[in-house]
């Protein structure tokens, strides 16, 4: 069934991808990931786990009721005789009266037969030291934490997807630069072949363009490779068949970077919401631990019926009763076992606290990095950019000074590899720094503001 569910699901993806023209946006792989990941799944059941222990601690406030039956066959019988006679009469002060009465004997016949017992009985804890509070707080407690834990799996699920569409976009970028440096050379190549035919060249200019255009063709093969790789990384985050074939619009939003990003709190991470739910976990541990010293106070309650065990073809047991149990349990001395656990408790307790701000320390300075690396992507795509201007005029300059005879060719596929490299820096410069202010956005608890899905 589950198997049947699963390829139901691909199918109505397909037919989504399909209906899109085979072009998916970053906003829409973001929601098919968070729909079709299998880590988000794992999260969602552990939650739905959570809340299902929870409710299942509930109940224990409430009085629990049990049937029972109890059936007994034996073929067990046999029979008691007692002889009659003159039985001597006693008077009121235990004196004998002189008299006698007839006692005519007794015969009795016994059977077991069938016997069977049922009843229904009612359980009640009064009062337990607050064991049942502590427990039922702490699944609820649990609950939380799960939920802050689905939540840092859909961000890191939202992270790797956003990553693997980045590379899908700065790979295929890859592949354009590469295919523009090689129909340069290609057009290069023409004009020295025709050059080197009418004696304008010599035959070693055409072998080293020969040279770099081979190098261009194994950079287009790397690059397809670089590009099939990332498409099937995709394509797994997004829940999809690695070999299903999808195309991305290849925008990215635009990055600006402000001076008030650098006030941004931790507190809104889901990782800390989760240390913050191990302290008062640990917190309800005392308080369970600290139970066992208490009194115990509990009431069971029942009705019962017996038929069974014939006399003289009579049942001898044939009707029911109440029954109704107080239990007081009072621990008086266990050579400090309680009281040491209610130490190691509070000793977990401390420690807890003592992560919780080791980790929120942790969390700034991960953030001042991010934040770094984000300032310094940003100074890096511009420079990138500022250099590929610079290598585009170069190349033209060069080109110029080559066709007038006033630059060798060595020169001039210099200016060519320059601008080729120029141009691969500012694609990669360009994707780090989206990603760059992506993972800052996670460090300081703000992709919901970026990422409306998460919410």
């Amino acid at each position: 069934m589950r198997r049947l569910t699963l390829i139901a699901s691909l199918l109505c993806l397909s037919a989504i991808i399909r209906a899109q023209g085979d072009t998916l946006s970053l906003n829409e792989c973001c929601d098919l990931a968070l729909r079709q990941n299998k880590q988000m799944a794992i999260a969602s059941l552990e939650t739905l786990g959570a809340g299902y222990q929870a409710k299942s601690l509930r109940a224990n406030f409430f009085p629990s009721f049990t049937a029972n039956g109890t059936a007994l066959y034996s073929n067990a019988n046999g029979s008691l005789s007692i002889a009659g006679g003159n039985l001597p009469l006693f008077l009121a002060d235990g004196s004998m009266g002189g008299g006698f009465a007839y006692f005519p004997g007794a015969d009795i016949d016994y059977k077991v037969d069938g016997v069977f017992l049922a009843g229904v009985r009612l359980e009640q804890p009064l009062y337990t030291g607050g064991k049942i509070r502590a427990a039922y707080e702490m699944s609820k407690l649990g609950v939380e934490a799960s939920r802050l834990n689905q939540r840092l799996k859909a961000e890191e699920v939202l992270v790797e997807t956003v990553k693997a569409y980045t590379q899908v976009v700065e790979a295929r970028e890859m592949l354009e630069v590469a295919n523009r440096y090689n129909e340069t050379l290609l057009g290069l190549a023409r004009d020295v072949e025709n050059a080197c035919r009418h004696g304008l060249t010599t035959r070693n200019d055409v072998l080293k363009v020969q040279v770099r255009l081979n190098e261009s063709e194994l950079n287009i093969r790397r690059s397809e490779n670089a590009l099939r790789l990332a498409s099937m990384s995709l394509c797994h985050l997004l829940g999809l068949p690695l070999a299903t074939s999808i195309a991305i619009d290849g925008a990215l939003p635009e990055v600006q970077v402000t001076a008030s990003e650098a006030y941004a709190q931790v507190a809104s991470r889901p990782e800390y919401g989760m240390l913050e739910q191990q302290v008062a976990i640990a917190g309800q541990q005392v308080r369970l631990v600290r139970s066992e010293k208490l009194p115990q106070v509990g009431v069971t309650g029942g009705y019962s019926y017996m038929h069974g065990v014939k006399v003289n073809g009579e049942p001898l047991f044939d009707k029911g009763s109440f029954s109704v149990l107080l239990n007081l349990s009072v621990p008086l001395y266990h050579f400090g076992e309680r009281a040491n656990k209610e130490a190691a408790a509070r000793t977990k307790l401390e420690e807890a606290r003592l992560q919780q701000d080791d980790a929120a320390e942790q969390m700034l300075l991960e953030q001042s990095l991010a934040l770094d690396n984000l300032d310094e992507a940003q100074l890096e795509a511009e420079l990138a950019d500022r250099s590929l201007q610079q290598a585009a005029e170069n190349m033209r300059v060069s080109r110029s000074h080559y066709d007038a005879g006033l630059e060798t060719l060595s020169d001039h596929l210099e200016a060519q590899t320059l601008w080729q490299q120029a141009y691969e820096r500012q694609v990669a410069a360009r994707c780090r720094l989206y990603l760059s202010r992506l993972e800052y956005l996670k460090a300081s608890g703000q992709l919901e503001e970026e990422f409306p899905q998460l919410q």
